[in-house]
């Protein structure tokens, strides 16, 4: 079990932890095991390892509709419904449940339960470099990161170790390599176009993710069995999430308490000391309100959500929201675009074929504007991410005529070989993408709505098109038929990697949180979530948020130790 039932009953703790996800539960595993007696709240249910994977185990045809999501599905989940199937839709929220305001389509993808996100992410793991870290102020856009990669490489190394990374090592200044286990292995096609790509521009090559997919046993976890069943939880403890690593970790030490079904509706302040003195709950079951307190707080509810805690947590001394002195709070929202690429077919290598189902495609780093005399129009860049498959039964189905005998052996033999590929670019921290609070609507527990306004803006629709563009030479240059580029325009959000909304620097009127993720003005109050990133960059963020998770709470601890929080 991993729920403290003397909960309801203790209310005073070293530190609290807001939401289990990715960056929370390392922020719950680092106190705990420096010995802090952490209250980790998390909104949504519990969901324990192995014992809650409802579906893990099932195959297609166990399901009433198949792996289809119904019309009633999507008029209940407009949005969450283009994230889910059958599968995993217990692991994201109900929209009807759980509204929100867009001034702009905006697709909030949610899990409320023990572990967040971090049961349903991509698990693509990639290092920000200088050239990111050094971006704003090299460009004069947002502010500068008040950190540069040294900073943070011990960090990704610590974080790596335990995750257990797998991935190749490229050398490469502006993608630095990891600590990796064995890396998994490129197919046929995919080795054919890397080597075409080579071959036609030595600033380009194409490798295999680094993925959080373990490829050996590692921490009493895995391996990954390659079912690539990845977002329905894996019972194998086969990827890196909350629920398989970071939690059963905290709960050894005996220092963890954690609490489900605990929405957090404001972060209390000492108005004599200036610090936080805890935070407010309301039980989702019970409708009870009751406070804790802690001597340290991490906010790590995800970033538009942490931007709500802050800003529903008025006071005289913050009648704009907690912390936020510098009015950022709320702004800078950013989201990677993963809309333009290409796709095509192959006619060779069809004597080939590949054994189990990898839980991951290839990765072409960025190649774009990594030296200051390059101009494409557009500043920033992206990193290609894509697959090489046979096309399948569900694929040839489309493209053959018939019916019976004939056309089922026609569709079961396998296909041509077909790459998708697609751009994951960055997006710049504009002021005017921000999240506020609805003065008006409120959700069934009293909590004002949060509102929504972002678009992708000139630069990013300039660098879809070079996206674009370059995919579909790619594929061509390396013999690739029937070759579409496209860009779906799907809205923000859809990629999955909010960031921004409370961002890291070195001045607190243009800034939330200080070098080490404290806010400016609160030193007890940290913030380790993707709310505190200064710029995108273009890779998956998720390990830069461990990173510096890890980071803020060995400063916490040792702050801690010397009686300055």
């Amino acid at each position: 079990m991993y729920i403290n039932n003397q909960a309801k009953k203790q209310h005073s703790y070293d530190a609290i932890v807001v939401g289990s996800g990715i960056s929370g539960g390392w922020a719950a595993m680092e106190l705990c095991k420096k010995g802090l007696k952490t209250l980790l709240l998390e909104r949504g249910r519990d969901v324990k390892h192995i014992d809650n994977y409802p579906t893990a185990t099932m195959n297609p045809w166990d399901f009433k509709n198949g792996l289809n999501n119904t019309l009633e599905d999507r008029l209940a989940d407009p949005i969450q419904s283009n994230g889910y199937s059958p599968a995993d839709k217990h692991f994201y929220v109900s929209d009807l449940e759980h509204p929100y305001i867009q001034e702009q389509p905006f697709h909030w993808f949610r899990g409320y339960q023990i572990g967040g996100r971090s049961l349903t992410w991509g698990r693509q793991c990639y290092r920000l470099s200088d050239l990111d870290f050094e971006a704003n102020a090299r460009e004069g856009v947002g502010v500068d990161w008040p950190i540069r990669y040294k900073d943070l490489s011990t960090w990704y190394d610590y974080v790596e170790s335990f995750v257990g990374v797998s991935g190749r090592k490229e050398n490469l200044k502006h993608l630095p390599d990891g600590e990796f286990l064995t890396p998994m292995e490129l197919n046929c096609i995919e080795q054919h176009l890397g080597d075409s790509i080579k071959r036609n521009d030595e600033t380009r090559l194409l490798t295999i993710a680094r993925i959080a997919n373990l490829t050996r046993g590692w921490q009493n976890r895995g391996p990954c069995l390659n079912r690539n069943l990845c977002s329905r939880g894996c019972p194998y403890g086969g990827y890196f999430s909350s629920n398989s690593s970071t939690i059963p970790t905290a709960v050894a030490t005996g220092n963890l308490t954690l609490r489900p079904f605990s929405i957090v509706t404001e972060i209390l302040l000492n108005q004599d000391t200036g610090k936080a003195k805890g935070v407010r709950i309301i039980d989702s079951e019970t409708n009870e309100v009751i406070d804790f307190s802690s001597r340290i707080i991490f906010v790590n509810a995800s970033t538009i959500a942490t931007a709500g805690i802050l800003l529903n947590s008025k006071s005289d001394l913050f009648p704009d929201g907690f912390g936020n002195n510098s009015g950022e709070v709320g702004h800078n929202l950013m989201d990677h675009h993963s809309s333009a690429g290409a796709q095509g077919i192959h006619h060779e290598f069809n004597d080939r074929y590949y054994k189990g189902r990898r839980p991951c495609g290839f990765l072409i780093p960025r190649y774009r504007n990594l030296s200051a005399d390059e101009d494409h129009g557009f500043i920033r860049g992206y990193n290609i991410q894509g697959r090489g498959e046979r096309m399948e039964w569900a694929d040839m189905s489309r493209k053959t005529q018939g019916f019976g005998r004939d056309f089922k052996n026609q569709i079961t033999v396998p296909g041509p070989w077909s790459v998708w590929m697609g751009g994951w670019g960055e997006c710049l921290p504009y002021h005017e993408n921000k999240v506020t609070l609805d003065l008006v609507k409120k959700d069934k527990w009293g909590i004002p709505q949060l509102r929504i306004d972002f678009s992708f803006k000139d630069n990013e629709e300039k660098m879809m098109n070079d996206i674009r563009e370059t995919s579909g030479e790619m594929l061509d240059q390396a013999g690739f038929k029937e070759v579409q580029t496209f860009i779906y325009d799907k809205p923000g959000g859809s990629t999955v990697h909010e960031m921004g909304t409370a961002r890291m620097g070195l001045d607190p009127k243009t800034s939330v949180l200080n070098k080490y993720n404290q806010i400016h003005d609160v030193k007890n109050v940290f913030i380790t979530d993707g709310s505190c990133m200064t710029s995108s960059g273009c890779q998956s963020p998720s390990l830069t948020y461990m990173a510096l998770t890890a980071r803020a709470c060995a400063y916490a601890y040792l702050e801690l130790k010397r009686g300055n929080l």
